[in-house]
């Protein structure tokens, strides 16, 4: 007997906007969460940017589910009263040796479909940002922020709207798959239990190799690991006039350190990357840190004083590649990867995972129909 028709492990913001989608579609959804609540982890630590799509692959998942997920995630802000703000981005060439990677972005978010980007001169951007110095901008209209706890706490309220549950305080540490259903073992309260689904959605982050490669990696399926990445943030403590975010030009796959606002209008920065093996929160305001941050900053804020940076919070990414190893996309794995009917495992749920989370939820909700109906 099947006692719930899907359980999804992970009450994160992709947990929970598939969680969204699945009972948008009539489905019985169970979403077990480790934690006290939803969203504490990866989805709470981060920069709150809703992105456009400029800097992903054209043709990538990462490309394609930003922009529909931009799309979507403003429209839901506002159905469902959560604090998001349009605020735009200044992109900035420091250097005239940047103005052809500046160019480059701008050509590669045309071919995402991001067809709102404007070429700015260094005094169109001083006109928006009396602050920062540049030879070269692009301003991104459409890049925007968002609170991403209200976020959180709306899908959660949406899902239970739809009779859809999150139990949290309730640790999954095994899944099996048994005939033609899944039986998942978990802890909740300290207690032991075990229940079985028809469908099984792994959204558990820094957790999610571990909870698949014992029932996949047989079948010649080769598991994604895991590696988490920590990221410091600052916040500016004193007055400012910034009302743009402002990003240097990326360095790879860092984005560099950036200027962000949140929806109370107070600015931070980061996130730098430190390569980690364990997952660890502590901040590491250490004299060479600070100075790093201090003189990344100064590159497009000359004016920033060291003084002002005031440690605010690490997230730790869950990344699936290495120092120096080319980026992967999204992996979103169903039947056509792994062979596991009914089963869709998500790794490496990083940037522009929140912006596109509710576009995730529709994929992940289609790659489970077709799987259902094939």
């Amino acid at each position: 007997m099947i006692d719930v028709e899907v359980v999804i492990v992970g009450a994160g913001v992709i947990g929970l906007a598939v969680a969204h989608a699945l009972a948008a579609r009539g489905r019985e959804v169970l979403v077990l969460e480790r934690n006290a609540a939803v969203g504490l982890e990866t989805s709470a630590r981060n920069s709150g940017v809703i992105h456009a799509g400029i800097y992903y692959p054209p043709r990538s998942l990462r490309a394609r589910l930003c922009v529909e997920g931009k799309r979507r995630l403003y429209r839901f802000c506002e159905d469902n009263g959560v604090a998001a703000s349009r605020c735009g981005k200044l992109l900035v060439a420091t250097g005239e040796n940047e103005v052809d990677r500046l160019e480059a972005l701008v050509a590669n978010a045309a071919a995402n479909g991001v067809d709102d980007l404007v070429m700015l001169t260094a005094a169109q951007a001083r006109e928006l940002e009396p602050d920062i110095t540049c030879v070269a901008a692009c301003l991104s209209p459409s890049t925007g922020i968002v609170d991403t706890h209200g976020l959180v706490t709306a899908l959660h309220g949406n899902l239970q709207a739809r009779h859809g549950q999150v139990v949290c305080d309730t640790g999954v540490n095994g899944v099996d798959r048994v005939d033609s259903h899944f039986r998942v073992r978990f802890a909740s309260g300290g207690e032991p239990g075990e229940l079985t689904c028809e469908r099984l959605v792994i959204a558990a982050g820094h957790g999610a190799t571990a909870l698949v490669e014992p029932m996949l990696s047989e079948g010649g399926y080769r598991v994604p690991r895991t590696r988490p990445a920590r990221g410091h943030y600052y916040r500016l403590g004193g007055p400012h006039r910034f009302r743009h975010l402002v990003y240097p030009m990326p360095d790879g796959a860092w984005l560099g350190t950036h200027l962000t606002l949140d929806t109370g209008g107070a600015v931070r920065f980061g996130p730098d990357i430190e390569w980690c093996d364990t997952i660890d929160y502590a901040f590491d305001d250490s004299e060479g840190r600070r100075r790093r941050f201090h003189a990344e900053i100064r590159r497009y804020w000359p004016g920033v004083d060291a003084d002002a940076l005031v440690p605010d919070y690490v997230g730790v990414r869950p990344k699936i590649y290495g120092p120096g190893e080319p980026v992967p996309d999204f992996g979103i794995h169903g039947a056509a990867e792994h062979g596991a009917e009914n089963l869709v495992a998500l790794f490496g749920m990083e940037s522009p995972g929140l912006t596109s989370s509710l576009a995730i939820g529709e994929h992940v909700g289609d790659l489970l129909d077709d799987t259902n109906t094939s």
